[in-house]
């Protein structure tokens, strides 16, 4: 094992002693809590690059496959060496293609089950004797509010435990209560199997953005993995109201849970065979083999020093995701334009039967119909993506500047989706009238469901790059924001149309979307200003110089080293 002599201090049990999280400094702050915030803030940006560059980005150049650092107290800190084919980064691409199939499918399990319900809930009202109409909006709400506290929980989990681990054990809990909604004996039973349900459900959610992050340090191939993640988002919301709406009647409400059942069933296995992705986790089941082969038990991956306990865990980690949200201005704008999106995109499930079943008439299996043109949009919207991102590619490999710019390679697809979204709920809202056949409004969805991903893909692209390591917690503050939205909003979906009718009440939601359509134009004039005023991204642009310049020093070094060796070689012939 290749050992550097540059002294490390102590990672013990003040992390900014050992010189690894500097100690935060006084700031000007309005009040005490401020700079408790910052404080943390800033130890926890410190630590988590620390422990992150230490296990993926600061390559060796020695000969064997793992590097270490000695520290003061003789401790052997392991780190990747340069090309380690287990660093995920350095995977093959079949191999990433398998994970990304994997996450896939866990998504599209997770967001069906959502809308599994929408088109059996007047059969599961009428077994339960259910006939307030904010009650029966509950079975898909209470999944959502599942969604808001499991991201909290799963997307910083994943970053201290790993991703596979996370995601797996959620998945079985997840296929438990599915089986359980199949066998709810009262009204009770069923909306609390659905919140538990929704819970684990939320899990690859909050993660799957971090797995893609693991594996590709391209932002052009991570998008490109996120594109197919974010499809798989969207797939499965349209597919379990068709599902319903032609089972419910014919085989009972509780068949629909079973055929969820089923498909989770059969994902679970190609779940299994997951692999770990997170380098830290990876790098710490290296150093205990290390341990146990070599007896040196003074060998330990960085995660592994890292300070954990209940304390760290509530102070640090499971607040970092609402910190971003409360401290973060990009989060925060990408989560209010994100929650809006999202909500109206679930108030469609009330909104397309009181349109399609109360203005022409059509049964609920046929009403679920209407829903594929959503599915159509978001395959354009996807092969704009590509389009895009090889246009992206070109321009990068002709050196021009604007793809230098964080803001210019994500946000412009989201500055087409947007007016995109808007066009599409005022299409909706004016010509959804008898004197107009169904297929003109049921046409609205291919805008709708185009803007709806585009959206999607270039904000959370956007978080993921603007926030790397920080990926699965700023993705997990956008999905508990945008699922109390999808939570929340369809309760006021039957009101406000039976108030306000079908057109203004569309047009309100696309006025809503069209104030809204300014946020990614706003990143794209000031988003480089306002990530530099962020504290997560300043020490992440602070870190990467550092370790740049160490890693060109270290290559120098070993240039020299290897012509040194070359004129001894040399001397020794003549």
């Amino acid at each position: 094992m290749a050992t550097h002599s540059q002294p490390r201090a102590e990672r013990g049990s003040d992390p900014s002693a050992a010189g690894l999280v500097e100690k935060p400094q006084p700031t000007r702050s309005r009040n005490g809590l401020a700079r408790i915030i910052s404080g943390i803030d800033r130890a926890d940006a410190e630590e988590r690059y620390d422990i992150e560059a230490e296990d993926n980005k600061i390559p060796s150049i020695q000969g064997s496959s793992t590097s270490s650092i000695n520290d003061t107290s003789g401790r052997k800190i392991i780190s990747w060496e340069d090309g380690d084919l287990q660093n995920p980064y350095n995977w093959s691409s079949a191999k990433k293609s398998w994970v990304v199939f994997i996450g896939m499918l866990v998504v599209i399990n997770s967001t069906m089950g959502s809308s599994l319900p929408s088109n059996a809930i007047p059969y599961i009202s009428e077994y339960f004797h259910i006939t307030s109409s904010f009650g029966q909006i509950l079975p898909i709400s209470m999944y959502l509010i599942g969604y808001i506290v499991g991201p909290i929980m799963f997307g910083p989990l994943s970053e201290v435990y790993g991703r596979r681990l996370i995601m797996t054990s959620s998945f079985v809990v997840f296929t438990i209560f599915t089986m359980a909604c199949a066998l709810a004996p009262n009204w009770g039973s069923l909306l609390i199997f659905r919140l538990l349900t929704g819970v684990n459900a939320s899990s690859p959610i909050a993660c799957i953005g971090g797995v893609y992050a693991d594996m590709y340090g391209d932002p052009v191939t991570r998008g490109r993995a996120m594109a197919v993640f974010i499809g798989g988002t969207c797939v499965g919301p349209l597919v379990a109201p068709l599902l319903s709406g032609y089972v419910s009647p014919a085989m009972g409400w509780r068949w629909t849970f079973w055929i969820g059942l089923i498909v989770a069933g059969s994902t679970l296995p190609p779940l299994l065979c997951l692999p770990e992705t997170y380098g830290p986790i990876l790098l710490a089941k290296r150093a205990a083999k290390l341990r146990k082969s070599t007896n040196n038990l003074n060998i330990f991956a960085p995660i592994e020093l890292e300070k954990k306990g209940w304390k760290q865990m509530a102070t640090v980690t499971l607040t970092r995701p609402l910190r971003m949200i409360v401290f973060e201005l990009i989060v925060l704008a990408t989560c209010l334009y994100l929650s809006l999106a999202y909500g109206i995109f679930y108030m469609y499930f009330e909104a397309y039967p009181i349109i399609f079943e109360g203005i022409y008439g059509q049964s609920s299996g046929e009403s679920g119909l209407m829903f594929l043109p959503i599915g159509g949009g978001t395959v354009a919207a996807i092969a704009l993506f590509l389009w895009y991102d090889s246009y992206l590619r070109k321009a990068q490999s002709q050196g021009k500047a604007w793809t230098q710019k964080e803001e210019s390679r994500r946000l412009p697809l989201a500055c087409i989706g947007g007016p995109l979204y808007v066009v599409a709920l005022f299409w909706l809202g004016w010509t959804a009238r008898p004197s107009i056949p169904f297929y003109v409004p049921m046409l609205a969805g291919l805008p709708f469901g185009m803007g709806f991903i585009l959206i999607f893909m270039a904000l959370l692209n956007y978080l993921t790059d603007a926030y790397e390591i920080f990926a699965a917690s700023a993705m997990a503050a956008a999905s508990c924001c945008r699922s109390v939205a999808g939570a929340v909003l369809p309760f006021a979906a039957t009101p406000m149309y039976r108030n306000l009718g079908v057109p203004w009440a569309t047009s309100l939601l696309a006025f809503l979307s069209l104030g809204m359509c300014v946020i990614p134009f706003g990143f794209l004039w000031k988003g480089d200003r306002i990530r530099a005023g962020s504290k997560f991204c300043i020490y992440l642009k602070e870190k990467k110089e550092k370790e740049l310049a160490e890693l060109e020093r270290r290559r120098r070094e070993n240039r020299t080293i290897e012509g040194m060796g070359s004129d001894e070689t040399v001397d020794e012939k003549v």
